[in-house]
């Protein structure tokens, strides 16, 4: 069965570009070693017995990989991807027609699974333990519940915040994975690929500048990259070189820590305003002018 995703109206450059970028099988993945084997024994074994993954979630930070690994995951089972968001997701009704459409092996992607709704929970619990839905039709003493049998799929969700999902949920995943901060010298390996499929020349010295200022995320690596190609194909020779990685990403405004300038202002409020703290998340957003979810 060939991969597939669903189709998406008007994909932006942006999206294009950070597709471009990604690995799309699990030799291709750089850093993130014990998740990466544990995937691979995983995958392997689904494959032996010839039935779909077990549901798998993964946690952590924004811009380490997690939409990555479930496309990649999805390749390395050769079967189709279809992918939605917690927020997109407000009744069971729309579960449910992406669910009766999965064939066997299918994975869903739900990013930012704790945003679901509880009505929307609800409706999944089966789905993933049982694989069948059940929904009412007709109303008051005419109401009949239905069950519908799926075939088996894999759901591969991701959070930022695991803490918010709820008991019934998170137990009904069979296979989780935290995907921490990424290390400069595998950061650096990440610049050098992305580099490379862009074209971009660039010095060992300029992929080492990027990668020490990219807060060890990898979305945030090939964001600046992007950035530092456009500095030196317009202020200097199109090489990326160390001293020009500086000067470009001194000119974005991102320090030596990686900091930008809202970063910078917050910290500096901490300390001028509150004396280092503690403060309130709404005292330092009304300080600095900005949205609590900034």
């Amino acid at each position: 069965m060939t991969r597939e995703r669903m189709p998406e109206a008007g994909v932006s450059e942006e999206e294009q570009y950070i597709r471009s970028l990604r690995p799309r099988t699990l030799d291709e993945c750089i850093g993130q070693q014990k998740v990466i084997e544990g995937l691979r024994i995983s995958i392997e074994a689904a494959r032996q017995r010839g039935e779909p993954l077990d549901h798998v979630l993964l946690h952590g930070p924004p811009g380490l990989g997690k939409t990555t690994l479930a496309n990649v995951v999805a390749a390395e089972m050769d079967t189709k991807i279809v992918t939605t968001s917690g927020p997109a997701l407000e009744r069971g009704g729309d579960l449910m027609g992406i669910l009766t459409n999965l064939d066997q092996g299918d994975v869903l992607f739900i990013d930012e699974v704790h945003r679901l709704s509880r009505a929307v929970e609800e409706f999944l619990y089966p789905a993933m333990e049982d694989f069948c839905v059940n929904f009412v039709i007709d109303k008051g003493a005419h109401a009949r519940t239905l069950r519908y049998t799926l075939k088996p799929f894999t759901l591969i969700a991701a959070t930022t915040r695991p803490g918010l999902l709820s008991s019934p949920l998170r137990e009904r995943f069979g296979i989780f994975h935290h995907l921490d901060f990424f290390a400069e010298d595998e950061l650096l390996h990440i610049v050098r690929r992305s580099a490379k499929i862009l074209e971009v020349p660039i010095e060992d010295g300029g992929a080492r500048e990027i990668a020490r200022r990219s807060r060890g995320t990898p979305r945030i690596a090939n964001r600046l990259l992007r950035r530092v190609r456009d500095y030196a194909q317009v202020k200097a020779s199109g090489v990326i070189t160390a001293a020009v990685a500086a000067e470009a990403l001194d000119f974005e405004g991102v320090d030596g820590m990686g900091l930008n300038g809202l970063d910078r202002d917050l910290l500096r409020t901490i300390i001028q305003n509150y004396e280092g703290g503690p403060v309130g998340i709404d005292a330092l957003a009304a300080t600095l002018n900005e949205e609590v979810d900034t």
